[in-house]
């Protein structure tokens, strides 16, 4: 990265970024941590997995039941339309029947419960008649081996169960549970330094000073990186002061692996700002062909990456799910993907002038005939959180649209997969 005047976001000779390209270039520029540290099963939630996890047994371990009923020879139910049986025994849960069933036998077995020797089929409790220790049922559409669970039906032993850059959900806890794992390798938790600029701001609980207003963009940075891989760090309000900027970039890249600040990182604005990011790092700053979020800065300090956000509220918000999001998860280890988009159809006509893909803020829901739908907003200013908070959705409007009609169709990202 060479960071020069001509890189700037505000020079007017810059050619604008698409959203792809920005985002392939930050992905390209960083890689992953490279420490583990080891938790037990329950404290590992939300982490990313740093080693293969490899199974040492069979799951399920042995042949059992998937219903209550009784386990007979599948021999034994052909050739005739009603079969007669004797019960000798009964598999419960935890407790085996140890006898082996001969022809013209059966076992009552309860779901879960091996197998007994001898039997490789169950026939449902529902569909038998019994009369002390004889069974009757029909033979007809009985399939032989039907209702069994084999060993190793899950997982066998010597499988890979999980590969690295998975993240720990319920179900990868339970698989892991599955095969007696009681402690696994993570990804170490990724430091995040953040902080904001500005003699106007202020912290909330203070009243407001002429020309002042309260900084938001701390505590929606706080919001959207509080997630169990990130260890945060807010450094606060700087002020406009060229040591305390200097100091408040020497701070963050001492104690973090990102550091993230909203504001002033256009030529023109906040002359600390940008002056002390070409000093100590090396940083870029684009033209995003994107509304809205157009100005991002991202590089390094020392060793640590780099991004600088816009000021408006809701451009924080959109460049970090676009961007800063996508690095984080490469920083965390995690296997790689593309946002999740959906297809929807537009309750009402949406402008939009070409030249820059647009994310407006919408509702997404399912329409009376089950497709989905939907909706704006409303007014959707860089300015207006509002929009964000009654939202539950991006409408993606490509650069080249000139807006879309009622009833057509436009891509969507929900912000379910954002989180």
């Amino acid at each position: 990265m060479n960071p020069t005047a001509t890189d700037c976001c505000a020079s007017p000779g810059q050619s604008l970024l698409s959203v792809a390209q920005g985002r392939e270039r930050i992905l390209q520029a960083i890689a992953p941590l490279d420490a583990s540290e080891q938790l037990p099963l329950r404290a590992a939630t939300g982490r990313i997995l740093a080693t293969a996890i490899t199974s040492g047994i069979d799951v399920p371990p042995f042949d059992n039941s998937a219903m209550d009923g009784y386990a007979v020879r599948g021999e034994d139910c052909t050739g005739g339309t009603q079969v007669t049986l004797t019960v000798i025994g009964a598999s419960f849960a935890g407790t085996p029947f140890t006898g082996e069933v001969q022809a013209g036998q059966c076992v009552r077995i309860m779901t879960g419960a091996v197998m007994p020797g001898g039997a490789d089929t169950v026939i449902m409790q529902e569909q038998v008649e019994r009369d002390g220790e004889q069974i009757r049922f029909a033979a007809q559409g009985v399939r032989s081996g039907q209702h069994v669970r084999h060993a190793g039906e899950d997982t066998r032993c010597g499988d890979t169960v999980l590969a690295p850059g998975v993240r720990i959900g319920a179900a990868e806890t339970g698989l892991l549970a599955s095969v007696g794992i009681a402690e696994i390798s993570v990804v170490r938790r990724l430091r995040v330094a953040y902080f904001s600029t500005g003699d106007e701001l202020t912290g909330i609980g203070t009243p407001l000073a002429a020309g002042q207003i309260y900084d938001s963009n701390r505590y929606t940075l706080h919001s959207m990186l509080n997630r169990p891989t990130i260890e945060c760090y807010d450094l606060g309000v700087i002020p406009d002061q060229r040591d305390a900027v200097r100091e408040a970039f020497r701070q963050a890249a001492d104690m973090a692996d990102l550091v993230l600040t909203s504001g002033g990182v256009s030529v023109g604005e906040a002359d600390y700002v940008t002056e002390t990011l070409e000093e100590l790092g090396e940083i870029n700053f684009w033209r995003m062909a994107m509304k809205p979020g157009k100005p991002l800065a991202f590089g390094r300090l020392d060793n640590a990456v780099f991004f600088g956000l816009p000021g408006n509220p809701v451009s924080v918000m959109v460049t970090f799910y676009q961007f800063v999001l996508p690095a984080i998860r490469r920083m965390n280890g995690e296997n790689p993907r593309d946002p999740l988009q959906v297809q929807a159809r537009c309750t009402a006509d949406l402008k939009k002038a070409p030249g820059r893909m647009e994310f407006q803020r919408g509702v997404l829901e399912t329409g009376p005939d089950g497709g989905l739908t939907v909706s704006s907003t409303g007014m959707q200013g860089s300015h207006l959180l509002t929009s964000m908070s009654r939202a539950n959705c991006f409408i993606l409007l490509p650069a080249e649209s000139s807006g879309v009609r009622k009833g057509e169709w436009v891509g969507v990202q929900p912000f379910a997969d954002l989180y």
